[in-house]
């Protein structure tokens, strides 16, 4: 086995889903810098998660969008339509008004 290639450092966590506030206790190598006080008292690495199945809406059944950082409007600001949406929205146009004059001579 190689030598300084695996973490030493696997230990108890509190993992807490912050838009959710639900903390539960795992096991992870993964550094950080926070702390935090659990249910029975003791102290533990605390790391932070933006979505877990506590509010993933794909768990929770709720549609929900959690955009902490604003990153769907940055997004829509940049970039808009996507010149593949308008292309199919003129196709979609010109399909509409050469399926008016048929419906027209059908009647």
């Amino acid at each position: 086995m190689k030598k300084e290639l695996h973490p030493e450092s696997y230990r108890t966590v509190i993992f807490r889903d912050i838009n959710a506030n639900v903390s539960w206790l795992g096991k992870s190598c993964a550094k950080t810098r926070d702390t935090d006080t659990f249910e029975d008292g003791a102290e533990y690495p605390l790391i932070k998660l933006e979505i877990s199945s506590e509010s993933h809406p794909f768990f929770t059944g709720k549609m929900q969008f959690v955009d902490t950082a604003g990153r769907i409007d940055k997004f829509n600001k940049k970039f808009g339509k996507s010149r593949f949406a308008k292309k199919s929205e003129e196709q979609e146009a010109e399909a509409a008004e050469t399926e008016a004059p048929a419906e027209a001579a059908a009647e």
